[in-house]
Protein backbone atom coordinates (compact mmCIF):
# COMPACT_ATOMS: atom_id res chain seq x y z
CA UNK A 1 0.00 0.00 0.00
CA UNK A 2 2.90 2.33 0.84
CA UNK A 3 4.38 1.62 -2.61
CA UNK A 4 1.12 2.66 -4.28
CA UNK A 5 0.96 5.85 -2.20
CA UNK A 6 4.58 6.66 -3.10
CA UNK A 7 3.89 5.96 -6.79
CA UNK A 8 0.87 8.24 -6.64
CA UNK A 9 2.97 11.09 -5.25
CA UNK A 10 5.69 10.54 -7.88
CA UNK A 11 3.09 10.41 -10.67
CA UNK A 12 1.61 13.74 -9.51
CA UNK A 13 5.09 15.27 -9.67
CA UNK A 14 5.75 13.63 -13.04
CA UNK A 15 2.53 15.15 -14.44
CA UNK A 16 4.14 18.54 -13.80
CA UNK A 17 7.32 17.52 -15.65
CA UNK A 18 9.43 16.70 -12.61
CA UNK A 19 12.49 14.85 -13.95
CA UNK A 20 13.55 13.57 -10.51
CA UNK A 21 10.14 11.86 -10.13
CA UNK A 22 10.57 10.29 -13.57
CA UNK A 23 14.06 9.06 -12.61
CA UNK A 24 12.72 7.56 -9.37
CA UNK A 25 9.97 5.67 -11.19
CA UNK A 26 12.46 4.52 -13.81
CA UNK A 27 14.84 3.27 -11.11
CA UNK A 28 12.09 1.26 -9.40
CA UNK A 29 10.33 -0.17 -12.45
CA UNK A 30 12.92 -0.54 -15.22
CA UNK A 31 14.45 -3.73 -13.73
CA UNK A 32 10.96 -5.24 -13.32
CA UNK A 33 10.02 -4.35 -16.90
CA UNK A 34 13.34 -5.70 -18.15
CA UNK A 35 12.71 -9.05 -16.41
CA UNK A 36 9.18 -9.14 -17.83
CA UNK A 37 10.45 -8.44 -21.35
CA UNK A 38 13.20 -11.08 -21.10
CA UNK A 39 10.53 -13.77 -20.61
CA UNK A 40 9.19 -12.93 -24.07
CA UNK A 41 12.21 -11.76 -26.06
CA UNK A 42 14.91 -14.00 -24.56
CA UNK A 43 17.55 -11.38 -25.34
CA UNK A 44 18.85 -8.30 -23.57
CA UNK A 45 18.89 -5.93 -26.54
CA UNK A 46 15.17 -6.22 -27.35
CA UNK A 47 14.31 -6.17 -23.64
CA UNK A 48 16.28 -2.98 -23.05
CA UNK A 49 14.67 -1.39 -26.09
CA UNK A 50 11.22 -2.25 -24.74
CA UNK A 51 12.01 -0.61 -21.38
CA UNK A 52 13.14 2.53 -23.22
CA UNK A 53 10.00 2.61 -25.38
CA UNK A 54 7.73 2.23 -22.37
CA UNK A 55 9.38 5.05 -20.46
CA UNK A 56 9.49 7.31 -23.51
CA UNK A 57 5.71 6.88 -23.72
CA UNK A 58 5.37 7.57 -19.99
CA UNK A 59 7.26 10.83 -20.43
CA UNK A 60 5.38 11.85 -23.59
CA UNK A 61 1.97 11.21 -21.99
CA UNK A 62 2.89 12.27 -18.45
CA UNK A 63 0.19 14.96 -18.32
CA UNK A 64 -2.55 12.39 -18.95
CA UNK A 65 -1.40 10.00 -16.21
CA UNK A 66 -3.91 9.27 -13.45
CA UNK A 67 -2.30 9.26 -10.03
CA UNK A 68 -5.25 7.37 -8.52
CA UNK A 69 -4.62 4.34 -10.74
CA UNK A 70 -1.83 1.78 -10.40
CA UNK A 71 1.27 3.08 -12.14
CA UNK A 72 2.68 -0.45 -12.22
CA UNK A 73 -0.39 -1.75 -14.10
CA UNK A 74 -0.16 1.17 -16.51
CA UNK A 75 3.50 0.37 -17.27
CA UNK A 76 2.93 -3.33 -17.80
CA UNK A 77 -0.08 -2.66 -20.04
CA UNK A 78 2.11 -0.49 -22.29
CA UNK A 79 4.82 -3.16 -22.22
CA UNK A 80 2.39 -5.92 -23.17
CA UNK A 81 1.02 -3.85 -26.06
CA UNK A 82 4.57 -3.23 -27.33
CA UNK A 83 5.37 -6.95 -27.07
CA UNK A 84 2.23 -7.79 -29.06
CA UNK A 85 3.18 -5.27 -31.75
CA UNK A 86 6.68 -6.73 -31.93
CA UNK A 87 5.44 -10.28 -32.45
CA UNK A 88 2.70 -9.17 -34.87
CA UNK A 89 5.38 -7.52 -37.01
CA UNK A 90 7.47 -10.69 -36.85
CA UNK A 91 4.46 -12.78 -37.91
CA UNK A 92 3.72 -10.48 -40.85
CA UNK A 93 7.36 -10.56 -41.92
CA UNK A 94 7.48 -14.34 -41.66
CA UNK A 95 4.32 -14.77 -43.76
CA UNK A 96 5.70 -12.39 -46.37
CA UNK A 97 9.08 -14.13 -46.44
CA UNK A 98 7.39 -17.49 -46.86
CA UNK A 99 5.29 -16.20 -49.76
CA UNK A 100 8.38 -14.77 -51.45
CA UNK A 101 10.29 -18.02 -51.04
CA UNK A 102 7.60 -19.70 -53.13
CA UNK A 103 8.21 -17.20 -55.95
CA UNK A 104 10.19 -19.04 -58.67
CA UNK A 105 11.58 -15.74 -60.02
CA UNK A 106 13.54 -15.11 -56.80
CA UNK A 107 16.64 -17.14 -56.10
CA UNK A 108 18.58 -17.24 -52.84
CA UNK A 109 21.58 -15.75 -54.59
CA UNK A 110 19.69 -12.69 -55.75
CA UNK A 111 18.34 -12.09 -52.27
CA UNK A 112 21.43 -12.76 -50.17
CA UNK A 113 23.93 -10.81 -52.28
CA UNK A 114 22.77 -7.38 -51.06
CA UNK A 115 23.71 -6.99 -47.42
CA UNK A 116 24.06 -3.21 -47.38
CA UNK A 117 21.34 -2.55 -44.82
CA UNK A 118 21.88 1.21 -44.51
CA UNK A 119 21.48 1.67 -48.23
CA UNK A 120 18.45 -0.60 -48.17
CA UNK A 121 16.78 1.38 -45.39
CA UNK A 122 17.44 4.60 -47.30
CA UNK A 123 15.83 3.07 -50.36
CA UNK A 124 12.77 2.07 -48.35
CA UNK A 125 12.45 5.58 -46.94
CA UNK A 126 12.79 7.12 -50.40
CA UNK A 127 10.06 4.87 -51.80
CA UNK A 128 7.76 5.53 -48.85
CA UNK A 129 8.45 9.26 -49.29
CA UNK A 130 7.09 9.08 -52.85
CA UNK A 131 3.64 7.99 -51.65
CA UNK A 132 0.79 10.48 -51.33
CA UNK A 133 0.97 12.01 -47.83
CA UNK A 134 -2.19 10.40 -46.44
CA UNK A 135 -1.27 6.93 -47.75
CA UNK A 136 2.24 7.31 -46.33
CA UNK A 137 0.85 8.31 -42.92
CA UNK A 138 -1.53 5.32 -42.85
CA UNK A 139 1.19 2.92 -44.00
CA UNK A 140 3.72 4.09 -41.40
CA UNK A 141 1.19 3.85 -38.58
CA UNK A 142 0.14 0.38 -39.70
CA UNK A 143 3.40 -1.29 -40.64
CA UNK A 144 6.19 0.55 -38.88
CA UNK A 145 4.31 1.44 -35.69
CA UNK A 146 2.57 -1.94 -35.70
CA UNK A 147 -0.93 -0.54 -35.14
CA UNK A 148 -4.02 -2.49 -36.13
CA UNK A 149 -6.39 -1.21 -38.81
CA UNK A 150 -8.88 -0.24 -36.09
CA UNK A 151 -6.24 1.70 -34.13
CA UNK A 152 -5.11 3.58 -37.25
CA UNK A 153 -8.72 4.25 -38.26
CA UNK A 154 -9.54 5.65 -34.81
CA UNK A 155 -6.41 7.82 -34.73
CA UNK A 156 -7.07 9.29 -38.19
CA UNK A 157 -10.88 9.36 -38.03
CA UNK A 158 -11.34 7.11 -41.08
CA UNK A 159 -12.80 3.64 -41.62
CA UNK A 160 -10.80 0.44 -41.09
CA UNK A 161 -11.61 -0.49 -44.69
CA UNK A 162 -9.91 2.68 -45.91
CA UNK A 163 -6.86 1.80 -43.84
CA UNK A 164 -6.71 -1.71 -45.35
CA UNK A 165 -7.09 -0.34 -48.89
CA UNK A 166 -4.40 2.28 -48.40
CA UNK A 167 -1.96 -0.25 -46.88
CA UNK A 168 -2.58 -2.64 -49.81
CA UNK A 169 -1.95 0.18 -52.28
CA UNK A 170 1.23 1.16 -50.43
CA UNK A 171 2.55 -2.42 -50.48
CA UNK A 172 1.74 -2.73 -54.17
CA UNK A 173 3.55 0.58 -54.83
CA UNK A 174 6.65 -0.58 -52.93
CA UNK A 175 6.67 -3.99 -54.60
CA UNK A 176 6.35 -2.41 -58.06
CA UNK A 177 9.25 -0.05 -57.36
CA UNK A 178 11.44 -2.93 -56.21
CA UNK A 179 10.48 -5.61 -58.71
CA UNK A 180 13.23 -4.66 -61.15
CA UNK A 181 15.95 -5.10 -58.57
CA UNK A 182 14.92 -8.40 -56.94
CA UNK A 183 15.45 -6.90 -53.49
CA UNK A 184 11.91 -7.29 -52.27
CA UNK A 185 12.65 -10.09 -49.81
CA UNK A 186 15.47 -8.21 -48.13
CA UNK A 187 13.65 -4.90 -48.10
CA UNK A 188 10.43 -6.26 -46.71
CA UNK A 189 12.25 -8.30 -44.09
CA UNK A 190 14.04 -5.18 -42.91
CA UNK A 191 10.90 -3.08 -43.09
CA UNK A 192 8.76 -5.38 -40.98
CA UNK A 193 11.47 -6.06 -38.43
CA UNK A 194 12.72 -2.44 -38.29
Amino acid sequence: MAEKREDSTLVQLLQKGNVAAFDSLFEVYSPKLFGFAMKYFKNESDSEELVQKVFVQVWEYRQTLKSEFSFKSYLFTIALNEIRRYFNKKAVALRYLESLQKDPELTDNEIIQNDDYESTLQQINLIIGQMPPRRREIFLKSKLEGKSSKEVAAALNISAGTVDNQVSEALRFIHTRLSNENLSLLLFAIMFVY
